[in-house]
């Protein structure tokens, strides 16, 4: 039996509901009904659906190992950021959250041996393995939220804030309120 056979079977109930289950998606897939785009790690304690209460078109929902700000996430908010800009430019615009979290499993990679581990098996290079674990989610999310506001790339219409889950109390802090790269480019 696969490991996948119960969700599957819920799949299949979504389906079975027909088009009212599906009823009230965004008209435009790229902006969805929260106007959010959210970047979070995947670690399945921080599914945004459970912790912020995402409902089916509400967010555009990005995970990967710390949630982290990488070329591939760069070269994905960069083209929903167009899309608007050339099909949609009256808005509205998204933000962009980007959260970490405590108890993240990506400080793994802190341990050269098993980094380097990796590397070798996989092919992937050790030093952008380096700089992806969330040793302190405050000080990465600021490095990220930074990352992606000063990338020429962004459309000036988004915004980007930075925020830290906390597993064992299921709270979000905002640790950098939204901002736009436009006006981080005006404080220059």
């Amino acid at each position: 039996m696969s490991h996948f056979t119960t969700l599957l079977e819920r799949n299949r109930a979504f389906a079975d509901g027909g088009r009212e289950a599906r009823n009230g998606f965004p008209t435009l897939p790229f902006i969805p009904h929260q106007t959010s785009f959210v970047i979070t790690c995947v670690d399945p304690r921080t599914d945004p659906a459970a912790f912020l209460g995402i409902e089916l078109g509400d967010a555009i929902v990005l995970r990967n190992v710390g949630g982290r700000v990488t070329d591939a996430v760069i070269q994905d908010v960069a083209y929903i950021g167009y899309l608007v800009d050339r099909i949609a430019p009256q808005g509205p615009y998204f933000e962009v959250a980007i959260i970490h979290h405590d108890d993240c499993g990506s400080t793994l990679l802190a341990d050269d041996a098993l980094r380097a581990g990796f590397a070798e098996r996989s092919g992937y290079d050790e030093e952008m393995l380096s700089r992806l674990p969330v040793l302190d989610p405050e000080r990465t999310v600021r490095h990220d939220v930074d990352l992606l506001l000063s990338d020429g790339r962004m459309s000036a219409g988004i915004t980007v804030s930075g925020h830290v889950y906390d597993v064992h109390t299921g709270l979000l802090t905002t640790v950098v309120e939204a901002q736009s790269p436009s006006a981080r480019a005006r404080s220059v």
